[in-house]
């Protein structure tokens, strides 16, 4: 490995350009935010150092015995975060990117494409919420933030013309002002050397920055790099191991994603792992998991006994198990997640994604992959999954690292084949820290989970065990919350202070929600439900039976202003109903760790 002389950042990016530069398989996906990509720029211009490359020369001859990747130009939150395979032929030789694949990537986006990620608030199917940004350079002022010099920012084409007392440039067009003498007129032809519409300092400042800008991407060898020439994957892998394994560059499943990448034989790991999160996330009303996820039940599923994420779970012995089983397994997770998407979770409500793995392997260990779904075979083990997992949410079982939970739920199944071994699961855990068993008190706190929580959604799966979930259901305020506000109760005869501050303290509670089908719901908004209920059921036996359904007694006054006694009567059904479900003993065992 030798140490080479530097490049210009120009050099490097036309090197991209041109698919000189490319990454191999081994790599994992960009990462970066655009604070980290502004920093890198403020970096540069501040002429900190930004870290040495690794490069690996790639003989011509040798290229197609790699699967080598492009640079991504034009990052896409949604829609384009993976980087594309690249076709190269074998006219010469190429450069593989082992170390500063973020660094690198940073730069092509900020002097060539744009970066587009989801605003917060918006939903992901929204396409509003994906605005386009492109790199810009205030030429008029210092950055205010006291980490920064230099005003990069990323920005809309709106935010852009919207701002005032600025000029932005634009970075990438640094990459057409190929001379001093380009930099000069552009700086002419805009009108920031004219002094009737700058001062001084905002003229100079301009000259200066953009000048230094220049000489940055044009003229400093700012791209220091060692070289490996050495082509025998085995000894890359290890040097890209030894690399990014001692610090925070890569994080560990990246790491090991890489090591599956190259060992195995029949599969691209990396394209297929990718892919895989990305047809799951898409499941449904679409989730969060990621390849930590699909790497943890790769190991689960393959019963090693071992299944902490360290290179030496991730053998060539190992790799060629998981890659042999890998559509089994694969199938066997996409099922568990259906099945819990038709529960009614997603991305919003799904507490922990690691509790989805004991499901998969309970369905991987049965075979029953084509069954779980539909089966009416299968319809205690659906009931049981779905009280197992409300109640591994509503205790926060798979907070934290739950590595030890898995190798418990494995002999427990494989001890009761063929059927959810649900109450020996909450048999085995009495008592321990990883208790499922209620106390009064849990009971307790379930009636006072607010409406919108994740996990009063967990709590109104077990009230509501028989759901067509055919349809989407809604968490839904029984009396509506329109009504709630002091204003509005004023206006409905209800002056009281005190009885107002009792009525806004409990609409929002459990036992004025319910589960709703979404179109119910949303006829039913800011509409009395004593009118709603009259008008939805106009016979009596359809009414009573939707009142029981949904645990309310048929005898009660359904008055907004009864709405206290509605609460009270109502909390007692549903704390009586949830000490059933989940078999609530009057003495709980003291826990152990």
């Amino acid at each position: 490995m030798a140490y080479e002389t530097p490049i210009t950042i120009k050099k490097a990016i036309e090197h991209i350009r041109k698919r000189k530069y490319v990454l191999p398989s081994i790599q994992r996906e960009f990462v970066w935010n655009t604070e980290q990509i502004e920093k890198l720029f403020d970096s540069l211009m501040r002429e900190y150092p930004i870290s040495t490359f690794l490069f690996w020369k790639v003989d011509k001859d040798n290229i197609k015995n790699f699967q080598f990747y492009e640079f991504l130009k034009h990052y896409h939150e949604k829609n384009a975060k993976h980087n594309t395979k690249v076709d190269l032929g074998n006219d010469e030789d190429v450069i593989a990117i082992l170390d500063g694949q973020q660094r690198m990537t940073s730069l092509f986006i900020a002097l060539t494409g744009t970066y587009t990620k989801k605003l917060p608030y918006y939903s992901w199917d929204n396409p509003n919420g994906f605005p386009s940004k492109k790199l810009y350079l205030n030429l008029l002022a210092k950055a205010n933030d006291i980490e920064m010099e230099f005003d990069f920012k990323f920005l809309t084409e709106k935010e852009v013309l919207e701002t005032k007392n600025k000029y932005w440039f634009e970075t990438s067009e640094i990459m057409e002002l190929e001379d001093m003498g380009k930099v000069s007129k552009y700086l002419s032809r805009n009108n920031l050397m004219d002094s009737s519409i700058y001062n001084e300092n905002q003229r100079d400042f301009a000259i200066d920055t953009l000048t230094s800008f220049f000489n940055v991407i044009h003229q400093k060898g700012t791209i220091s790099y060692y070289l490996e020439e050495d082509e025998e994957l085995d000894k890359v892998l290890q040097i890209f191991i030894r690399i990014n394994s001692g610090g925070t560059k890569l994080s560990y499943s990246d790491l090991l994603l890489s090591i599956a990448t190259a060992q195995w034989k029949e599969k691209d790991a990396r394209e297929v792992i990718h892919e895989f999160v990305d047809e799951i996330n898409a499941i449904g009303d679409g989730f969060a998991f990621n390849k930590d996820f699909v790497l943890k039940s790769c190991l689960v599923l393959a019963d090693f006994n071992d299944i902490k994420f360290k290179v030496d779970n991730f053998t060539k012995e190992n790799m060629k198990v998981i890659e042999s089983n890998w559509e089994k397994v694969s199938s066997c997770v996409r099922k568990a997640i259906e099945l819990v998407s038709k529960y009614g979770y997603n991305r919003d409500n799904l507490l922990a994604t690691t509790a989805i793995i004991p499901i998969a392997y309970f369905i991987y260990t049965n075979n029953f992959e084509d069954s779980i779904l539909h089966s009416s075979s299968r319809e205690n083990d659906r009931r049981a999954i779905k009280e197992w997992l409300a109640r591994v949410l509503l205790k926060g079982t798979f907070g934290g690292t739950p590595d030890a939970i898995y190798p418990v739920m494995r002999n427990l199944m494989n001890e009761h084949k063929e059927r959810f071994p649900l109450e020996e699961i909450i048999d085995y855990y009495k008592g321990r820290r990883k208790s499922i068993s209620f106390t009064e008190d849990d009971i307790t706190n379930i009636l006072e989970m607010d409406y919108g929580k994740a996990r009063t959604y967990c709590a109104l799966t077990l009230l509501y065990p028989s759901l067509n979930y055919n349809f989407k259901y809604h968490q839904d305020h029984i009396h509506p919350k329109s009504f709630f506000n002091k204003r509005k109760l004023v206006e409905l005869g209800i002056e009281d202070e005190d009885l107002k501050e009792k009525f806004t303290a409990r609409f929002n509670k459990l036992p004025n929600l319910q589960l709703l089908q979404a179109n119910q719901n949303i006829e039913k908004s800011d509409i009395y439900f004593e009118e709603w209920i009259s008008k939805t059921f106009p016979n009596e036996l359809d009414t009573q039976s939707f009142l029981m359904q949904n645990h309310i007694k048929t005898n009660q006054s359904l008055k907004f202003e009864d709405f206290l006694d509605f609460y009270e009567v109502r909390k007692t059904v549903l704390e009586k109903k949830l000490n059933t479900i989940l078999n609530v003993k009057q003495v709980e065992t003291t826990e152990i760790n």
